[in-house]
């Protein structure tokens, strides 16, 4: 199938007689006729679902389409894209490891790298987007697990090249790690370019609607665990009685060992009723997608002509920096989120975002309604005025996210905003 295909009909296949609409198993657990048959799927957790804390019937559907859309072979759902972030790198890392990423990163990754998972014991290692493939190799230490990077940074809208990053990775036998949520896998599916886990906050584009919270670590089931660098997967998980992930679960080592080491003790599991939701989500992605692109590109083709922007990051532009990346990997679109720097830095920046009524401005982005932000005041605030620019924000950034409101009227709204400037 393709992917429009997929969103309605992945995941959830009626039996005769059963519900047109994929259920929701609002239920914390599930029973059994006998001790050992329990048993046997502690032996074997693909067996039946246990416990809602790792396992949910409902949410499971919604794995098995997310996978399927990425192309991937397993999947598994978290509380946010935050734990998704978290969790896969914890999956490859222990104290006294290291991973490389990029700088040009959502701020609360950035946080969660530089300063969390320091005090884990493990150092994350930043490199510019743009390094180049022997760059990102000199990086590398012998202790270092994983490199990571978006397809389109938040909200630089830098596009990362997949591909270099994928070699430098595979030339030093680790993973590369993509978060792929501005794209979803309507618009790039990173495991075809070489990317070995793919990880999304489902709360953006994936969910739509602004319900709920969530994030999804996608395994590609191609990265060869059995090269020496990653003996946890190779050997007996004491944790686990005796679990051999490689052997046991060779079809997806990576998305099993996750869910039954880290997601059975932090529980970071999403409840059946985020999972419909969710789900709900899904089934009008493409379509949205479609739409968040065409809007985007005419709202960015509009500000150009103002002369009230020093930059209009999108790189579906022509002028744009990465538009060769983009036409490279998001030959359909580059989603509905841009990146705008406007004339007179942040007193500026403000005026015209507090100027704007359609608009909403919020901490969200990848809405259906198009909304706004300064992440330099708001969710970049952590970070220092260095990280801020390796992240490519300055002052004066917004950043704009284009709804499926009628294109007139997001345009005038703007054009509104402007006359204030």
């Amino acid at each position: 199938m393709k992917n429009e295909t997929k969103c309605l009909h992945s995941g959830y296949t009626p039996e005769n007689g059963a519900p047109r609409v994929m259920p929701i198993y609002q239920s914390t657990t599930f029973r059994f006729n006998s001790s050992n048959a329990i048993g046997d799927v502690f032996n074997d957790p693909t067996k039946a679902h246990i416990y809602t804390r790792f396992t949910n019937p409902t949410v499971d559907v919604v794995e098995k389409k997310i996978a399927d859309l990425e192309g991937g072979v397993a999947a598994m759902c978290t509380t946010s894209g935050q734990m998704a972030s978290l969790m896969s790198i914890l999956n490859l890392c222990s104290a006294g490891d290291s991973f490389v990423s990029s700088s040009s990163i959502y701020g609360g990754t950035v946080n969660l790298f530089a300063q969390t998972m320091k005090k884990f014991g493990i150092e994350c290692i930043f490199v510019d987007v743009d390094s180049t493939e022997e760059e990102i190799i000199k990086a590398i230490k012998p202790n270092t697990k994983a490199v990571f990077g978006e397809t389109l940074t938040n909200p630089s809208m830098q596009v990362l090249d997949i591909e270099k990053f994928a070699n430098a990775a595979h030339k030093c036998k680790i993973p590369l790690i993509v978060d792929n949520t501005f794209p979803t896998p309507i618009l790039c599916r990173p495991i075809e370019w070489g990317a070995d886990i793919v990880i999304h906050s489902t709360s953006k584009y994936m969910d739509g609607h602004a319900l709920q919270v969530g994030g999804v670590i996608v395994d590609s089931g191609k990265f060869d665990f059995t090269n020496g660098k990653f003996p946890e997967f190779t050997e007996p998980d004491e944790s686990y009685h005796g679990t051999i992930y490689t052997k046991d679960y060779a079809f997806a080592p990576y998305i099993i060992k996750a869910r039954m080491q880290l997601m059975r003790d932090f529980g970071a599991y999403p409840a059946g009723h985020s999972g419909f939701l969710l789900n709900i989500g899904l089934e009008t992605l493409a379509l949205r997608m479609q739409k968040y692109c065409e809007n985007a590109k005419k709202v960015a083709e509009f500000l150009v002509t103002t002369g009230k922007f020093d930059e209009v990051g999108y790189p579906a532009l022509k002028e744009n920096k990465y538009h060769k990346l983009a036409q490279k990997y998001l030959p359909n679109g580059c989603s509905g989120v841009m990146s705008l720097t406007v004339k007179g830095g942040k007193e500026q920046a403000v005026k015209f975002i507090d100027g704007l009524k359609l608009a909403s401005n919020e901490v969200h982005v990848a809405d259906i309604r198009t909304c706004i932000l300064h992440p330099a005041s708001s969710t970049h605030r952590q970070l220092t005025d260095k990280q801020l620019s390796d992240c490519g924000i300055n002052p004066g950034m917004v950043r704009l996210s284009v709804g499926l409101e009628n294109i007139d009227d997001i345009i005038a709204d703007i054009e509104n905003s402007l006359k204030n400037l």
